[in-house]
């Protein structure tokens, strides 16, 4: 595919997106949630055409349309469920977010999230169709500042999009839209009017505790048996450290911690508000095992994450003054703890460097970058790149700068870092709109409750980017943005538990 096609092809796949974001539900969006499904695979394949991994797949004419063939069946199929069964779509979204399938070809291993892209293939074709014949729900109103969410999350995709066309890592930056930000956006568009009453919630809650339990008791399995599953990177780890870390069915054990932190600050959320025994007794022992996961994954960004939230929810619960008080205790503690590691009263960067697994250096090339190209970047997916190129260190090796803003200062510019600003306060401010004014320890509606978990959850996510970045590229993300802005604009969803 010639660079010229495959540039306009990723602005329209983009410009799609965006569109299926902001439209409420009927034709045009429709015809966008359409252009966005069929572009964003034929571009990947465009792109990845001569690489080993397609090139192997082209040779075996019958195991390349095999895949084709299940794909489309499958996508169909989960089509005609959610068109009987509507419930069961946000469901299978919020099911199928860990899962990752390593497709091995070439010699070379790329983990996808391919359970997700289909579930999105499916509930978009089934929401075309509901569209078309104009069977959909009435879209939820939207004021104030919940309004700008769906405006400026567009206008993240559509600049991410423009700014592949100077990226000195093209292919990187096409992956990027493809595999993330397009089908992200249906995502977001395919949950946000969906209505998100008590039942549903249960039951996306359940789902989530029964998959995270499995993961956990996977995990188990692992630290007992000193086996991982997969990753050889983390096994060779493990053969030069004291410690071992567990990743259950996940590639990353930061990615693991992550899941399981974020379930729960959910989990907890939901504990400190209810009034029932047994959802008690039930809650209290789903955290248990989360705690007795997350322990071995010696994720300290998931240890951080999960801090984060429980304090949104201390604060919410009882005192924000007192909460800011003992968050900024922590803060100064370890400020000082890092200060003087080493013995000594001066910062000692090397250690600090080390302590990070060389997140350090990191930073601070990408501070470097930035600073060399302060206003646009180096473009869309260009920080592994240049980084190599133009920061001189002992350690080249890099894949991403595990830090989103420093990602997003190096790689789009003031333009870019403004843009993922203005997201995140719109989003926090959407979350966040009435939930001091609504307060009730004893009377707390379920509504209520619902949108405390969600923006403590969306907290505990950023909290976790600053140390492993990941914001744009976790499904995660814009599934708690969707149920947010969803929840925002649905008070009538507020019953008493």
């Amino acid at each position: 595919m010639s660079d010229l096609l495959a540039s306009a092809g990723v602005l329209v796949a983009a410009g799609a997106a965006a569109t299926a974001i902001l439209l409420p539900p009927g034709r045009l969006r429709a015809t966008a949630m359409l252009a966005a499904l069929a572009l964003f695979p034929v571009l990947i394949l465009g792109d990845q055409w001569d690489s080993r991994q397609i090139a192997d797949l082209r040779d075996d004419t019958a195991r390349f349309a095999s895949f084709g063939y299940l794909a489309a069946i499958g996508a169909l199929l989960l089509a005609a469920i959610f068109d009987r069964w509507p419930f069961a779509m946000p469901l299978a979204i919020v099911a199928a977010l860990p899962f990752r399938v390593p497709i091995e070809s070439g010699g070379d291993t790329a983990n996808l999230l391919v359970p997700l892209y289909l579930v999105i293939a499916g509930a978009a074709i089934a929401t075309v169709v509901k569209d078309w014949r104009g069977w959909s729900a009435e879209p939820l109103a939207t004021v104030g500042v919940a309004r700008w969410l769906p405006r400026v999350l567009a206008a993240v995709v559509v600049l991410y999009a423009l700014q592949t066309l100077y990226s000195p890592d093209f292919s990187k930056s096409l992956q990027n839209v493809c595999f993330f930000f397009v089908p992200f956006s249906l995502v977001y568009a395919l949950l946000r009017d969906v209505r998100w009453d008590r039942e549903l919630l249960t039951w996306a809650l359940g789902v989530v505790a029964i998959e995270a339990v499995a993961f956990v008791a996977i995990g188990s399995v692992e630290w007992v048996t000193r086996n991982l599953i997969w990753n050889d990177l983390v096994m060779r780890s493990n053969e030069f450290h004291t410690y071992f870390r567990v990743n259950s069915v996940f590639w990353d054990p930061n990615v693991y911690g992550r899941y399981l932190a974020l379930v729960a600050v959910l989990a907890m959320a939901v504990l400190l508000w209810t009034r029932e025994r047994r959802t008690s007794a039930l809650l209290t022992a789903l955290i248990a095992v989360l705690w007795i996961g997350l322990v071995p994954t010696f994720s300290q960004s998931s240890y951080a994450a999960l801090l984060g939230g429980l304090a949104v929810l201390a604060a919410l619960k009882w005192s924000w003054r007192w909460t800011a008080a003992t968050a900024a205790i922590g803060v100064a503690a370890g400020v000082l703890v890092i200060t003087l590691v080493g013995g000594s009263d001066k910062i000692n960067f090397d250690r600090i460097n080390i302590d990070t697994s060389g997140r350090a250096n990191l930073v601070s090339g990408g501070l470097r970058l930035s600073a060399e190209r302060p206003i646009y970047g180096y473009g869309s997916g260009s920080f592994p790149k240049a980084y190599r190129e133009h920061v001189k260190s002992r350690k080249v090796p890099v894949s991403v700068s595990h830090t989103e803003p420093i990602t997003v200062a190096a790689e789009q510019g003031i333009i870019g870092f403004a843009a993922y600003i203005a997201l995140i306060v719109i989003a926090l401010w959407t979350m966040a709109r009435g939930l001091a004014w609504n307060a009730s320890p004893a009377t707390g509606p379920a509504g209520y409750v619902v949108r405390v978990a969600v923006l403590a959850a969306f907290v505990a996510l950023l909290v976790h980017t600053m140390a492993y970045a990941g914001f744009y590229e976790d499904p995660i993300t814009w599934v708690l943005l969707a149920v947010g802005a969803s929840l925002a604009a649905a008070p009538a969803v507020r019953k008493d538990p």
